[in-house]
């Protein structure tokens, strides 16, 4: 033990607390196989730290001494239960038969502690908005007051998300174990899919007065960051490099006023070089495995926009050519929009806008606003403003982000003008 100043030991534990609370929570909840008993664990194992740390000094190993300390509060509180429920002392059976002594195996344990966790967050079984909760709530730490801020909820609706998803693992019996490796590729793409939608919701908000969430898009590539730390996959290693290429240009995103500014228009000298340069180097990572699927190629695209010294001499047939492999990676009608895009700025706006009336013809992105703002953009390149000014009226009535509705009102009002 290492005694140290008592004025030191608040700022300690707060320290270890921040470093290590996630880390210990997948431990205790593999320890004691639920999630609101590791968690009442945990809280307890910090609060006897707060008496007997000024006392006894800082552990040599705070978080081993932290799980044990939150495995045995945790079978006291099973104990006290076990006299009104006799199904109880199985339980206590088993953990005490986990570990004799859980020193001897946390550490080693611990990687596969941190992605039983985020595997267990992200389950398929689950509901995609229980999943983001969840992981929201559970892996990164935040409260159900941050993530219903962050999503424009309630308090009450997210903590009701969360109870709902631990009752469905009880009741499912969802194993609390990393995926085989027969079904990992599903299982992880799941995952995959939480984390790029806590992004995008952070980059881009769906709702509200504010284009981006920095604390949501911050949280998402933090958790990319461990994820790709414990499990190197090559498309987790693209979604981490999209993540930070995207989050480069957030200061460019949006003017003094916080009105959208589009790609084409941004001040390049504010995008994020380091994060750049991160960013392409786990592009090449990525691709180099030659494994390559949708998270890779659409961090080759970000790759060659953040390259570009503007967006004339950004090369749009690679861009173009990057599309084409994502189409067969990931058919979608997103994808196939955001590729006429591309086709726009290399052949023309017309070239773009016949692919984009083709999209919309089959009625897949009628209520999809960016389909109808991308068509009003070509339309007005092309000089057919009445055509440009339909589409963005219609792209408005879709909107419901307040930068997004102001970009669009002042298009109009352009078009009105001339």
């Amino acid at each position: 033990m290492e005694v140290v100043a008592a004025s030191k030991i608040h700022d300690t534990i707060g320290q270890v607390y921040r470093a290590e609370s996630r880390r210990i929570l997948a431990t205790l909840i593999r320890l004691l196989g639920d999630f609101d008993l590791a968690e009442e664990a945990l809280h307890d194992a910090f609060v006897a730290a707060m008496e007997q740390w000024p006392v006894d000094g800082i552990p040599d190993n705070p978080r081993t001494w932290l799980i044990s300390a939150g495995r045995f509060k945790g079978i006291d509180t099973i104990r006290r239960r076990s006299r009104f429920d006799g199904s109880a002392s199985e339980v206590i059976d088993k953990t005490e038969a986990e570990s004799v002594d859980p020193a001897e195996q946390i550490d080693k344990g611990i990687e596969d502690d941190e992605l039983r966790l985020i595997f267990t967050c992200c389950h398929p079984a689950l509901s995609a908005d229980a999943r983001v909760a969840l992981t929201l709530r559970e892996v990164c730490d935040l409260t159900t007051e941050e993530i219903a801020r962050a999503f424009l909820s309630t308090p009450p609706t997210i903590a009701q998300r969360i109870v709902r998803a631990k009752a469905k693992i009880r009741s499912a019996q969802i194993a609390y174990r990393v995926p085989s490796q027969a079904e990992l590729p599903d299982r992880l793409d799941a995952v995959l899919q939480v984390v790029y939608l806590v992004f995008n919701e952070g980059y881009s908000a769906t709702f509200g007065d504010e284009l981006t969430r920095a604390d949501l898009s911050g949280e998402a590539i933090r958790l990319g960051r461990k994820i790709h730390e414990l499990l190197p996959d090559s498309e987790v290693t693209g979604l981490l490099a999209l993540m930070l290429l995207q989050e480069s240009r957030r200061l460019a995103r949006a003017n003094r006023n916080g009105d959208l500014v589009l790609l084409e228009e941004q001040d390049r000298s504010h995008w994020d070089r380091d994060m750049i340069a991160e960013g392409v180097m786990l592009v090449k990572m990525a691709l180099a495995t030659r494994q390559v699927g949708r998270y890779s190629l659409q961090a080759a695209i970000a790759a060659v926009h953040a390259e570009a010294p503007n967006s004339p001499e950004t090369d749009w047939a690679e861009i173009v050519a990057l599309y084409d492999l994502l189409l067969r990676a990931e058919p979608s009608p997103v994808v196939e929009l955001n590729r006429a895009v591309a086709v726009a700025m290399r052949d023309g706006p017309q070239a773009g806008l016949e692919i984009v009336e083709q999209i919309l013809s089959r009625g897949e992105l009628s209520d999809y606003h960016l389909a109808h703002s991308a068509k009003a953009d070509m339309c007005r390149r092309l000089g057919r403003n009445e055509d440009a000014r339909v589409s963005y009226y219609r792209a408005l009535e879709l909107t419901k982000q307040g930068p997004e509705r102001r970009f669009l009102e002042r298009r109009i009002a352009e078009l009105k003008s001339q």
